[in-house]
C-alpha cells in the first residue's frame, strides 16, 4: 500500500504501514501464560474496530522513536552531497513526516490486518467486546502460496528492474518511490484472487446445499478452502444427528466423486461434557468453534477420571492424522477441573 501511492504524501508512509498491518499480532505476548490463554486472546482486543486506533497509537509511537533515534545518528555523520535544490524551496512532501497523516495510514494498515484475517476460515471478532460473534469468509486458506508469491514478486521485480536501470545511482523521488507499478498490480491480483474464490467458494456451497443427507435436506453446510487449488473445498454438512465431511469440487459441482466422505455423530450430551464445557478453554473454543464435537475418554485414575476432547470439524482435513487446533480438558471425579491444554501436542 505504501508503494501503490501512499509514500508519496508523508515520509514513513511504507514503515508506518508495514508495522501497523503486523501490529494486531502483539496479541501473541500471551504465550507466556500458556497456549489455552493465548487461544483465548488471539485475535481479541486488537483485531477489533474498537482496538484500532491503539494499534496506530502504538505503531506511531514506534516509528517516532525509530524516527528520532535515526535522526540523531545522521545527525552524527558527515555531511554528504544532497541534491541540490533552491535554497529557500521545501523539501518535497515525501520527505517531511506528517504525523497526523501518518496516524490515518496506521489506521489503514491495522484495518488491512482485520481484513486478511476475516479473508480465512479462523476469522476475527471485529465487533468485540461488545458483541463476541466471530466472523470468517472462508475463501482463502490461512497459508496462502498463490497471494505470498503476488505480495512478493510485486517487492522484488521493481527491485530487480531497478539493479539494470542505467539510474540506479540516481538519487532523488524517481529512485525513492520506485515499485509503484508492481505494488498496484500485487494488490490488484489480491483482490482478483479474493473474487475468484468468493465465487467458487458460492459454487462449493451451493452444490453441497443441492442434496439430501440422511433423507432430509442439510440444517447447515459450509466449505473451507486448501491452499492452492481454488475449485476443492472441505465441506461440512450438518443434519439432525451427525455431521457429514466430505470433498467438493466447485468447478464441476461434485460433491464426493470418490465417495471419501466420513460421517461424525454428534455425541450425547453428558454432566463431564457439561462441565468440560464451563472451563475456560471450553467456553473459548465454543465462543470461536463452527463445528464444535467433544469425545470424552475414561481413566480409571479417581484424580483423572475425564479427558474431554474439543474438536472443531472445519479443521478436520481428510488425510490429517491430527486435527490441528483442539484442545482437551481433564476432570476428575468429581467433574473439577485439573487440567487444560490446547494444540496438538495435548494427549
Amino acid at each position: 500500500m505504501g508503494r501503490a501511492g501512499l509514500n508519496r504524501k508523508t515520509a514513513l508512509a511504507t514503515i508506518t504501514l508495514a508495522i501497523s498491518a503486523e501490529i494486531p499480532d502483539v496479541d501473541i505476548a500471551a504465550f507466556v501464560k500458556g497456549p489455552v490463554v493465548a487461544f483465548a486472546c488471539h485475535r481479541g482486543f486488537t483485531h477489533t474496530f474498537l482496538g484500532v486506533p491503539f494499534d496506530a497509537a502504538f505503531t506511531l509511537g514506534t516509528v517516532y522513536l525509530f524516527w528520532r533515534l535515526f535522526s540523531r545518528w545522521n545527525n552524527r555523520r558527515k555531511p554528504v552531497l544532497k541534491e541540490p535544490h533552491e535554497p529557500d524551496s521545501p523539501p518535497p512532501p515525501w520527505q517531511v513526516p506528517r504525523w497526523g497523516l501518518l496516524f490515518i495510514y496506521a489506521c489503514i494498515g491495522a484495518l488491512s490486518h482485520i481484513l486478511l484475517d476475516f479473508t480465512n476460515a479462523y476469522g476475527v471478532r471485529p465487533f468485540s467486546p461488545f458483541y463476541g460473534k466471530w466472523y470468517s469468509w472462508d475463501i482463502v486458506s490461512i497459508i496462502e502460496p498463490l497471494l505470498w508469491a503476488a505480495l512478493i514478486l510485486g517487492l522484488v521485480v521493481p527491485a530487480l528492474f531497478g539493479l539494470i536501470n542505467e539510474e540506479i545511482g540516481a538519487r532523488g523521488k524517481r529512485r525513492q518511490l520506485r515499485g509503484r507499478a508492481g505494488a498496484i498490480a500485487a494488490l490488484l491480483f489480491m483482490v482478483a484472487l479474493w473474487a475468484v474464490r468468493d465465487f467458487e467458494h458460492r459454487r462449493a456451497l451451493g452444490s453441497l446445499e443441492t442434496f439430501l443427507y440422511e433423507g432430509a435436506p442439510p440444517l447447515r453446510v459450509s466449505a473451507y478452502p486448501y491452499s492452492i487449488n481454488p475449485f476443492q473445498w472441505h465441506g461440512v454438512v450438518e443434519t439432525k444427528d451427525a455431521f457429514k465431511l466430505l470433498p467438493v469440487d466447485s468447478l464441476t459441482g461434485e460433491v464426493d466423486p470418490q465417495g471419501t466422505d466420513s460421517t461424525r455423530y454428534k455425541p450425547e450430551e453428558t454432566p463431564v461434557t457439561l462441565a468440560a464445557k464451563k472451563s475456560y478453554l471450553g467456553r473459548a473454543f465454543l465462543s470461536w468453534a463452527q463445528y464444535p464435537i467433544t469425545e470424552t475418554e475414561e481413566h480409571t485414575d479417581p484424580a483423572h477420571a475425564y479427558t474431554v476432547r474439543f474438536i472443531d470439524l472445519r479443521y478436520a482435513y481428510p488425510g490429517l492424522t491430527n486435527t490441528p487446533l483442539t484442545g482437551t480438558v481433564d476432570l476428575d471425579q468429581k467433574l473439577n477441573v485439573v487440567h487444560e491444554c490446547f494444540g496438538q501436542n495435548c494427549k
